[in-house]
């Protein structure tokens, strides 16, 4: 069957026995970033008092129930339902992608048979879901995350908002708000997607390029896991980074800082620069730089606007000195 263009059709599956209810609201506001919740069904044993959560909310977000009885002790006839029907929906062809709402890795397969048939899959799961299900999905998206700026728009005094259902909320799947903190191995990702999507011609790297690339690259990576609403925020963070706009389409590159740093070294080695308190007169290092590095084409309004960003950079009322060991941005 051929799909109708517009908003994606996505089949919305989610395994109630590894998903709390609190997730619920902000799992379909993420949804529907995405496409149309075409099919919504959660799976699970309804005889459960483990569910109670899902029951009470069912009707809310026009869930169809899925009952899934648990046969034998130990074994998760959930997984198996919803894999059948996923293939299911899968053969009918009416759908652009599905929605996994799962810890369990168990659906690593069926997300993987998904994207060979050429889908988009959506994972949604907790940050302590499996790694190899996580990859198999297109996107991840840690439930922890999810509903986050509305949380953070409507609380309080930091406190966190209030679940759908307070009885069934897990200790980790709580909306708490976190300070914005990127660690290393995030930097140094931000850093690779720059320079990899970074045009040759113009030395700029559209910030959708930047984020289709690290989709692509690591599925399971989300700005609200740093505390960042959007990409674009986690990137005005990051050091020695340049920004523009064009109409609503933003850019970054990064401020060429070592090749800059190399060039400074070398004026300030001239002894005539430097008077006996081995300063310089920024005046006389500017006239010096001006032919060789133009400052004001990374936004920069005087030279000595610049000289403020440069890390072990030194700057006394009209005079300047590097201190030593000076690190590259």
């Amino acid at each position: 069957m051929k799909l109708n263009e517009g908003q994606a059709k996505l089949a919305v599956l989610i395994d109630a026995d590894n998903t709390g209810a609190a997730v619920a609201q902000g799992l379909f506001e993420e949804i529907a970033k995405y496409g149309i919740a075409s099919v919504k069904r959660i799976y699970g044993d309804w005889s459960s008092p483990h569910l109670s959560g899902w029951r009470n909310i069912l009707l809310r977000h026009a869930l169809t129930p899925v009952q899934q009885f648990a046969y034998t002790k130990g074994k998760d006839a959930t997984d198996m339902g919803l894999i059948i029907d996923a293939m299911d929906l899968l053969y009918s062809g009416n759908f652009h992608g599905f929605c996994l709402v799962s810890s369990d890795s168990d659906f690593t397969p069926l997300a993987a048979r998904i994207r060979q048939s050429g889908l988009t899959v959506y994972g949604f799961g907790r940050k302590n879901t499996p790694e190899a299900f996580r990859q198999a999905c297109d996107r991840f998206f840690y439930v922890e995350n999810l509903g986050e700026e509305a949380k953070l728009g409507d609380s309080k005094d930091g406190e966190a908002a209030k679940p759908d259902n307070g009885k069934d909320e897990k200790p980790d799947e709580a909306k708490v708000p976190q300070s914005r903190q990127m660690d290393e191995a995030a930097q140094r990702l931000l850093y690779k997607a720059i320079k990899d999507t970074t045009n040759e011609a113009t030395g700029w790297a559209p910030v959708s390029h930047i984020g289709q690339y690290i989709n692509q690259t690591q599925p399971d990576f989300d700005s609200r896991s740093y505390g960042y609403g959007k990409l674009s925020g986690m990137l005005r963070d990051l050091r020695g980074l340049q920004f523009r706009t064009e109409g609503t389409q933003m850019f970054c590159r990064k401020i060429p800082y070592r090749d800059v740093l190399k060039l400074l070294s070398e004026c300030l080695a001239k002894p005539s620069f430097l008077n006996a308190q081995s300063t310089a007169s920024i005046d006389a290092v500017e006239k010096w730089m001006k032919p060789r590095w133009s400052w004001s084409d990374y936004g920069f309004a005087d030279f000595k606007s610049f000289l403020e960003t440069v890390d072990g950079m030194e700057i006394q009322g009209e005079r300047m000195r590097l201190l030593p060991k000076t690190q590259a941005r």
